[in-house]
């Protein structure tokens, strides 16, 4: 018995892009940064892709560093470039589920700034 199941979660590195494949039936792709995937364990990229009433939703609502969840199975895409070079790369086929937003840039900036730590008073000993 073989499985192709495949689970991940990780940062969409930009806006998704929604394509109708037929009159009735569209496809949202995303491009997700994966950390502990790549050559020592740094982030690596997997390409996704949502079908129908899920994929429009991911449209509508996701943005560039939304984190996500994703599962579903691996497809293998081949093509040839005009060179005549041979390529491939993989592609999740699944769902996705929308997990955290990204912080808009003057939330950030103030969440990076230290904060003043309220000073600490000198702690007096309790008659017995």
């Amino acid at each position: 018995m073989n499985i192709n199941k495949y689970i991940c979660t990780g940062r969409l590195t930009k806006d998704p892009e929604l394509r109708k494949v037929s009159e009735d039936l569209s496809v949202c792709q995303l491009r997700l940064a994966v950390d502990g995937m790549g050559r020592g364990r740094e982030v690596g990229f997997i390409n996704v892709s949502v079908f129908g009433k899920a994929g429009e939703a991911a449209a509508q609502y996701l943005a560039k560093g939304w984190l996500v969840a994703v599962d579903g199975r691996i497809e293998l895409g081949q093509w040839e470039t005009e060179g005549g070079e041979k390529r491939h790369d993989y592609t999740v086929v699944g769902n996705v589920e929308f997990l955290t937003a990204p912080r808009p840039v003057e939330e950030q900036a103030v969440a990076s700034e230290p904060e003043a730590k309220p000073s600490r008073r000198k702690r007096e000993p309790v008659a017995a």
